[in-house]
C-alpha cells in the first residue's frame, strides 16, 4: 500500500513528477485515460500492452517509468528510467529520477554517478544534486559500520499485501493494511490492492501476536482508514480517515496517505482528517472529527499522542508550512478542547516531506522525512531536545534505515525494542512490519578520579594527582534500571561495565571536594573495547581560585566563544551538583592596553560569563562577577615585556572561587 506513502518528490520537480505527455497514438488513449484518473495499475497494463504493437516511444516508456515510481516499485523504475534517458529529447530531469530510483535500490555508486551527471546537465540544480551524491557516500559508510540492532520480519502481522504504522498497546498491536478482505472485494485502481483499513492483532506474548482482525465498520468505512494510535488512558483511538473531496483548483491530492500531487484531470481529490473513537468493551462509539480538520482545503493525518493525552502531534499540508508536509502539534486546553495547531519548527520540518510522527517512552519524537539527508526514500529520525524546544534531528542510520522507505516506528517502554514498517524486502513497492531489538554489546569504561594542583616548580603550571576513594553513582540515561555504586581505588582508578550505544551519567562525590557529574557514551563494537575517561575534582575550599580550562577570549572582545561555552556548561553542572555554594566568577586580561581599559574589559568578560550561566538556569544570587584586569598575571608578560601570543592568552583567563558561607 505504501506505493507512494513515501515518495521523494522535490517541489521544484512537481511539473515533471507526472509528466503529462501528449500521446497521439490511438492505442494509448485508454491508458492515458486511466493515468489521468489515477488508475495507475490499470494504466500500466495498457501501456505495456501497447509496447507489443510496435517500436517503443518516449511517451510510453516515460509513462511506464513514472507509474512504477508512483507505485513505489523502485526496482522496475530504475530499469525503465535507464531506457528513458536513451531516447533523444528525454528531459534531463530523468537523470535525477533514475538516480533516485537507483539510490532507493541501494545502488549507491550508480546513484552517485547519476546525480553528478544530472548536476552537469541542469546546473541550476547542481547544489542539490551534489548534496545527494554526497549522501550516497554517507549511506555506504553507515552500512559498513552498522548500529547494533537485530531486525526481523513479523510473520504474524504481515500478509502478501502492505502493512504499516504499527502501534503497540498492552493488549496487542494496531496496524494499517490494504490486504483484500473477503467481505470487501473492491480494489483501489491506483494500486490494484484493497483499500487501507485498520486491524488489531491480539498479543500472544511480548513479541508475538495473533491474526490481525479488521476493526468494525464504525472505524473502517468503505474508503481508506488509518493509520492510528490508541490512548490507553482514555480508551480512545485517534485515526486517519480519507475523504474524496470535489476539486476546487489544481492543487489536489489523490493519495490517501501521502498527499501525492497527481496528474491533471479527475474530478475529486483525497484529503485526510483525524477522527477519534472511544472503546467501550468491544464496541467503538462516539466517532468524532478532530476540531481542526479542514478537508475542503487541506489534509491532517498521521496522529501521535503523548501518554498523558495532553499533546497531539500530526502531519498536515496546511498553508504556511516549510515544505510539502510538516509536523504540527496541538495541546489540550484546561477545558478539554484542543488548542490551535502549531508548526513543530524548522529544526523538524524541511522543504520536503515530514510524516509518520510517533512518540517514545520518555517523550522522544520519532518521525520520517525525505527532506533531511538520508539513505533513500523516507528515513527514520529522532528529534533532539524536548517538546517546544527541539534543537535538531538525528538519523537512526543503518540498519534502522535502508535505501527503501522506513517509517512508522513504535518504541517499547524499554526504549530498546519495538516495531517499524519498511519497504526493505519488497520487490513490488509494498511494505511490511518488522521487529527490532538493540544488541547490547558489553564493554568497559576505564576511569580515573584526579585533581590538578599548582606546580611549585613552574609558575602558572599544574600537575595531576589522584583523588582516591571517590563514591561513584552510575546510571544509564533513559533507563529504569537501578543505579549502581562503586568506590574508586586509592590511586583514583575505577573500572565500570557498560553497554555500547548507551549513555551513562557518572556522579562522583567525596568529602571536601565539589561533587562532579560527567556523561559517557561508549562507542563499543566488541566486548574487548574500552573507553577511557577522567573525572577532574576541585576542592570545596572557599577563596581558592579555580581556573576554567579553555575559557579564553579573543583580543579586545568579551563575547563567549563556542569553545568557552562548552567549558561553562561544565561549570553549570558543577553548580547544579553543589547547590550549597556561591561563587565569584572572575575575568583577567593580558597586559596590553591601559589599566583602565583592561579593567573595563575584564568586567565585561566576567559579566558575559555570569549572564551565560544564568541563561543555563543558575540563580543570579549564587553568582558574582569580578574583573581584575591585568592585576593578577600568571606569567612575566607585564607592560613593556615582549611575549608570544600564547603567553598573553594564558593571562586572558576566567576563574571561579567559592565564596565563604
Amino acid at each position: 500500500m505504501m506505493y507512494n506513502i513515501t515518495r521523494t518528490i522535490c517541489l521544484w520537480m512537481l511539473a515533471l513528477n507526472f509528466v503529462v505527455l501528449t500521446a497521439t497514438a490511438q492505442d494509448t488513449q485508454k491508458a492515458d485515460k486511466h493515468f489521468s484518473n489515477f488508475e495507475f495499475s490499470l494504466a500500466l497494463d495498457e501501456y505495456k500492452a501497447s509496447l507489443e504493437q510496435g517500436e517503443p516511444t518516449l511517451p510510453v516508456v516515460q509513462r511506464i517509468a513514472d507509474i512504477y515510481r508512483i507505485l513505489n516499485n523502485s526496482k522496475e523504475a530504475e530499469f525503465w528510467y535507464a531506457q528513458v534517458i536513451n531516447f533523444t529529447g528525454a528531459d534531463p530531469a530523468n537523470y535525477f529520477l533514475y538516480a533516485e530510483s537507483a539510490k532507493r535500490n541501494g545502488n549507491y555508486s550508480k546513484a552517485k554517478q547519476l546525480f553528478l551527471m544530472y548536476s552537469e546537465k541542469v546546473p541550476a540544480q547542481a547544489a542539490l544534486a551534489k548534496r545527494l551524491a554526497a549522501s550516497c557516500d554517507t549511506a555506504m559508510k553507515w552500512m559498513r559500520d552498522p548500529r547494533p540492532y537485530t531486525i526481523k520480519t513479523s510473520r504474524s502481522l504481515n500478509s502478501d499485501a502492505a502493512e504499516f504504522s504499527p502501534f503497540r498497546t498492552k493488549d496487542g498491536v494496531y496496524i494499517a493494511s490494504d490486504r483484500t478482505r473477503p467481505d470487501k472485494r473492491q480494489t483501489y485502481a491506483w494500486t490494484g490492492q484493497g483499500y487501507i483499513q485498520m486491524y488489531f492483532a491480539p498479543a500472544k506474548t511480548d513479541t508475538s501476536w495473533g491474526t490481525p482482525v479488521p476493526l468494525p465498520s464504525s472505524i473502517n468505512t468503505a474508503y481508506h482508514n488509518g493509520p492510528a494510535v490508541f490512548l490507553e488512558k482514555d480508551n480512545t483511538l485517534f485515526f486517519t480517515r480519507t475523504h474524496a473531496v470535489k476539486r476546487q483548483n489544481t492543487q489536489h491530492n489523490p493519495d490517501p496517505t501521502s498527499w501525492f500531487k497527481g496528474t491533471e484531470g479527475g474530478t475529486h481529490i483525497n484529503r485526510l482528517g483525524i477522527y477519534t473513537a472511544v472503546k467501550k468493551k468491544d464496541k467503538w462509539k462516539k466517532i468524532k472529527p478532530f476540531k481542526f480538520n479542514k478537508t475542503e482545503q487541506y489534509s491532517i493525518g498521521h496522529p501521535a499522542i503523548t501518554t498523558d493525552g495532553k499533546v497531539l502531534y500530526f502531519v498536515s499540508d496546511m498553508p504556511g508550512g516549510f515544505g510539502e508536509t510538516d509536523i504540527y502539534y496541538s495541546e489540550r486546553q484546561a477545558n478539554g478542547e484542543w488548542g490551535i495547531p502549531v508548526n513543530a519548527g524548522d529544526k523538524i520540518n524541511t522543504s520536503g516531506r515530514e510524516s509518520f510522527p510517533t512518540l517514545g517512552p520518555n517523550g522522544e519524537l520519532y518521525f520520517s522525512s525525505d527532506g533531511h539527508m538520508g539513505m533513500g526514500g523516507l528515513d527514520l529520525f529522532i528529534a533532539k531536545g524536548t517538546h517546544k524546544n527541539w534543537t535538531g534531528v538525528e538519523n537512526l542510520k543503518y540498519p534502522m534505515n535502508t535505501s527503501h522507505d522506513d517509517f512508522g516506528l513504535s518504541m517499547d517502554p524499554s526504549g530498546k525494542t519495538g516495531l517499524i514498517s519498511s519497504g526493505r524486502l519488497g520487490q513490488d513497492g509494498l511494505d511490511d512490519i518488522f521487529t527490532f531489538k538493540e544488541n547490547r554489546i558489553p564493554c568497559t569504561v576505564i576511569g580515573r578520579t584526579i585533581e590538578y594542583i599548582a606546580d611549585s616548580q613552574n609558575r602558572g603550571k599544574k600537575r595531576e594527582v589522584p583523588v582516591g576513594n571517590v563514591r561513584l553513582v552510575i546510571s544509564e540515561v533513559g533507563s529504569n534500571e537501578r543505579p549502581i555504586e562503586i568506590i574508586s581505588s586509592s590511586d583514583g582508578t575505577f573500572i565500570l561495565p557498560v553497554y555500547g550505544g548507551a549513555t551513562y551519567s557518572i556522579r562522583g562525590s567525596k568529602p571536601n571536594y565539589l561533587t562532579q557529574t560527567i556523561r559517557v557514551s561508549p562507542d563499543c563494537r566488541t566486548t574487548e573495547d574500552s573507553v577511557k575517561v577522567e573525572m577532574v575534582f576541585n576542592r570545596d575550599t572557599p577563596n581558592r581560585p579555580i581556573v576554567l580550562e579553555n575559557i579564553y577570549y579573543e583580543l579586545d572582545k568579551a563575547e563567549i566563544t563556542q569553545q568557552a561555552a562548552l567549558e561553562l556548561d561544565k561549570l553549570v553542572e558543577t553548580l547544579k551538583d553543589n547547590p550549597h555554594i556561591r561563587i565569584e566568577l572572575s575575568s583577567h586580561t593580558d597586559s596590553r592596553h591601559s589599566h583602565r581599559y583592561n579593567e573595563m574589559l575584564s568586567e565585561l568578560r566576567a559579566k558575559s560569563a555570569v549572564d551565560y550561566l544564568i541563561s543555563r538556569g543558575i540563580e543570579r544570587q549564587r553568582l558574582e562577577a569580578k574583573g581584575y584586569g591585568e592585576t593578577q598575571l600568571v606569567n612575566q608578560c607585564a607592560d613593556g615585556v615582549t611575549c608570544p601570543e600564547e603567553l598573553h592568552q594564558e593571562n586572558r583567563r576566567t576563574e571561579f572561587k567559592i565564596l565563604a558561607r
